[in-house]
């Protein structure tokens, strides 16, 4: 029977949930919370970060109120769908706390409808409501409500009661058991009320003296669970593959065993290229953005694309078809933090020099502070990689998936070479393009990069062949 309490601490007390960003994502990681129980919250206002699989993104709350509770410390991997904060948006309507979950055995309580109109995405409001319900995933109904108890009731101060076939613990230490290969059920827990600690966990996979378990006291703030997992015999480190890297490693193993990779290389004399860049720095025109090789080579690959359109293509292997692309969203590989990313410029085919300049800086400043979207991931045609920014002369580079081409340009050096007849210091680089053979033939693959390397050697042929 629903009561008075139940139907008015359901009404105080919001809880918002991982949402899905509709990239085909199922999880993410709590990278910072900025907000603690007992702040004031606005609607809008960013109350975590977030990795998933594909960036960091910050996560806006879409009501009012005062947090009530955080369920998930920062270093834990949530499902989307899972509560992931508590909010009271009637402050000082009384000391009513948050309707419990009922127990395994009770009938459930039907759950409040939830409110119309916009619903909160990764980035921003604005997805609607869907028809299609998420087919529960196998055995973790009964779990999840053992777990959430536990949880619940380790920091309201008391003991859970749960089955007893199940060990104590909490989902951080759930997983750090996992990836160690431990099972709960052999270890001895030292936490209040019989819980199971990380250090209960790195005891039982490294045995350690004995000593006197010091007291467990609940944290009033969760603590964030590290980024590595353990050392052996400070001779290894194990670092659980997750986020981005675990994109990466998916994305890279993919492209290498379902496009065959052929790779051209060219050596190719940029010193026009370079006093172009000089002279750009200078140019009134280019106030404000920022100019450098990368901005000449991307305009070049561009050019050599637009000669060469059958290479901006894609494989669609479930149609059997040949899909050509009458826009270029050019990607930029870009080292950061946590990981190789591959944002795009969309339709930058379309924009001017300058355009194309404030577009590079914009994406690279984006994308080293952490804050590219997933959108600005999806829809790449073409890559460029700059593994000379590391001294590297070049590579061989992966193709992004669903791509046809990347460029990998090396470093830029000063090196004999012939002009006009005398061997002169001139500045050299080396220029790798791969494709996807499946796609581009080496007739078309070479043209295009002996375009580029054309453009760069002589680069009035920006206007001459625009």
């Amino acid at each position: 029977m629903t009561t008075m309490t139940d139907t008015s601490n359901a009404a105080r007390f919001r809880e918002f949930k991982m949402p899905d960003v509709g990239e085909g994502l199922t999880e993410a990681e709590i990278l910072k919370w900025y907000v603690q129980p007992g702040d004031t919250v606005t609607d809008g206002q960013v109350v975590c970060e977030v990795e998933t699989a594909k960036a960091a993104v910050e996560l806006p709350i879409p009501f009012d109120g005062v947090v009530h509770e955080l369920r998930f410390p920062e270093g834990t991997t949530v499902d989307v769908g899972q509560v992931i904060i508590a909010v009271d948006v009637a402050p000082g309507s009384g000391d009513a706390a948050p309707a419990a979950e009922p127990a395994p055995v009770a009938q459930p309580e039907p759950e409040p409808e939830a409110p119309k109109g916009r619903q909160p995405v990764l980035v921003g409001y604005g997805v609607s409501e869907s028809s299609t319900k998420r087919r529960a995933r196998k055995g973790t109904a009964a779990a999840a409500s053992a777990a959430t108890t536990a949880i619940q009731s380790e920091m309201n101060g008391h003991a859970a009661v749960v089955p007893e076939s199940r060990p104590l613990a909490k989902p951080p230490v759930r997983k750090l058991a996992k990836d160690l290969g431990i099972d709960l059920a052999t270890v001895v827990p030292t936490g209040e009320g019989g819980i199971i600690t990380r250090e209960d966990v790195h005891a039982a996979a490294t045995p350690v003296p004995a000593q006197a378990p010091a007291p467990v006291a609940a944290p009033e703030v969760l603590a964030p669970a590290p980024a590595v997992v353990t050392t052996v015999g400070a001779r290894e480190t194990r670092i659980p593959v997750k986020g981005v890297r675990k994109a990466i490693a998916q994305a890279m193993v993919g492209s290498a065993f379902t496009a065959p990779h052929v790779t051209e290389f060219v050596t190719v004399d940029v010193t026009r290229t370079m006093k172009l860049v000089a002279e750009l720095k200078e140019d009134k025109d280019m106030a404000g953005v920022r100019v450098n090789p990368l901005l000449i080579i991307a305009k070049a690959l561009l050019v050599a694309i637009k000669r060469n359109p059958e290479v901006n293509a894609a494989w669609d292997e479930a149609n059997q078809e040949i899909v050509q692309k009458h826009y270029v969203n050019l990607g930029i590989a870009a080292a950061t933090p946590r990981g190789l990313i591959v944002p795009n410029i969309k339709d930058a085919h379309e924009q001017t020099l300058p355009q194309l300049a404030a577009s590079l800086g914009e994406l690279v400043s984006t994308a080293r502070e952490g804050k590219t979207s997933p959108a600005a991931m999806a829809g790449g045609t073409v890559t460029i990689t700059n593994v000379g920014v590391f001294g590297v002369d070049t590579g061989t580079p992966i193709l992004n998936p669903g791509e046809s081409a990347i460029l990998a340009v090396g470093a830029i050096k000063l090196q004999p070479w012939v002009h006009k007849g005398k061997v002169k210091p001139r500045q050299v680089t080396t220029l790798a393009l791969s494709f996807d053979h499946r796609l581009v033939d080496g007739e078309l693959g070479s043209k295009v990069l002996a375009d580029v390397a054309a453009i760069l050697e002589q680069p009035k042929r920006l206007i001459t062949w625009a």
